[in-house]
């Protein structure tokens, strides 16, 4: 029987091509076996008990109930790094149209694009959109992940004296980073610091809402701060006081709401930062090939909700993954069904994360339906599925 795959909004050509004849894209979310999503929002679904996973061709998951998903067994996907070009892109072009009044030049042009004269007026006109150069000028970029990595690099590479903080920085980012980047320990080293500020972490308890009065107060006057990463990481109604003393000179968004819209001295952009063909593509093979690998393998990679955990491709008789709650002994009472059943155990992959598990068990013979059975009733187990 074909895997069931519900797309709910259109996902490039480029990843559902990947998928082989064992699967059938189905319109049906109640009877699908794997989701594959970008924005639709998913909080008031109900998760039919066939579904397994749930890919997100993007970063944010936001869009998604992923304690639900947790707690029904259904493994969360998104695609880190997928986009970080594209978004990396739109943060240069924010610096350039935060520091040069590019937008009201062009306001301007479109404006008198009657007159005959326009090329003499434009030289008359032009001194009250000049700007000023970013070479030389720091940016401070908080949250060094996929893209966060890329904007500081890129950004040092054209001239800016560049800081960035991150203490979840991975060894792999870390690596990656450019050496004339500045490492500092908190984002108030930033605040303190920067004439630009790029934020790039995602949504925490710590961060919704770090842009506030206090933040701030504590920034250079003048400030231009860019936001590429999540609305809600700036309170609205402090950083438009801000905007109207002068005290934080621009404010670049990716995410237009009804705040911000009004507001003095911004640039907001209608969230364009993944919206380029490479980065559709890209997030979409990368959604599917995690869902594929997962599907066939059990493997998980780059999870929100459940450890990663990979065995690779099944060498033994038999293999059977396990989505559980991290608690004591569950583990060892569901080694006790396959020695009950009086089969071997080669391998074992089990890993945590926060208050759920996921486990990969290989066998020396073939899976059972009675083995499942058996599983499914041990406290704490919330799916188990045959991949061998």
């Amino acid at each position: 029987m074909a895997t069931k795959i519900n797309c709910l909004n259109p996902i490039a050509g480029v990843g559902l091509d990947m998928l082989n004849d064992n699967y059938e894209i189905t319109d049906t979310f109640e009877d699908a076996d794997g989701v594959l999503v970008r924005s639709a929002a998913m909080h008031d679904l109900d998760m039919p008990d066939s579904l397994k996973a749930i890919a997100r061709a993007g970063a944010g998951v936001n869009n998604i109930p992923l304690d639900k998903c947790a707690e029904k067994g259904i493994v969360v996907f998104n695609t880190p790094g997928a986009n970080a070009n594209g978004v990396k892109e739109l943060v240069l072009a924010g610096l350039m149209l935060a520091s040069r009044d590019i937008v009201g030049g062009i306001e301007w042009v479109k404006e008198n694009i009657s007159d005959e004269n326009i090329a003499k007026s434009a030289e008359k006109a032009k001194k009250a959109f000049a700007g000023s150069e970013i070479k030389g000028k720091k940016l401070g970029v908080i949250g060094l992940g996929a893209i966060g990595v890329i904007v500081a690099n890129a950004a040092s590479a054209l001239g800016m004296e560049v800081y960035g903080c991150d203490p979840y920085l991975s060894v792999y980012n870390a690596l990656n980073l450019s050496r004339n980047v500045h490492l500092v320990k908190n984002r108030e080293d930033i605040y303190s610091k920067c004439d630009f500020i790029t934020v790039h972490v995602p949504l925490l308890d710590d961060t919704r809402g770090m842009i506030n009065e206090e933040a701030i107060n504590s920034m250079k006057d003048g400030v231009v701060i860019l936001n590429f990463a999540r609305d809600i990481l700036a309170n609205d109604g402090d950083l438009a006081a801000a905007l109207e003393s002068g005290k934080v000179a621009k404010y670049v968004t990716d995410f237009p709401n009804a705040n911000v819209v009004k507001m003095k001295n911004t640039i907001v952009i209608p969230h364009l930062g993944a919206s380029t063909e490479e980065s559709e593509d890209n997030c979409a093979v990368m959604a599917v090939q995690q869902m594929v690998d997962f599907i066939e393998n059990g493997n998980i990679v780059n999870s929100v909700n459940y450890p990663a955990c990979n065995a690779g491709v099944c060498q033994s008789a038999g293999r059977i993954t396990i989505c559980h709650r991290n608690v004591p002994n569950l583990i060892s009472n569901c080694a006790g069904v396959f020695s009950g059943a009086g089969v071997n155990i080669e391998h074992m992959f089990d890993k945590s994360r926060g208050d759920y598990a996921y486990s990969i068990i290989d066998i020396a013979s073939p899976s059972t339906d009675e083995m499942v059975k058996k599983l499914e009733a041990i406290d704490g187990v919330l799916k188990v599925r045959i991949i061998k």
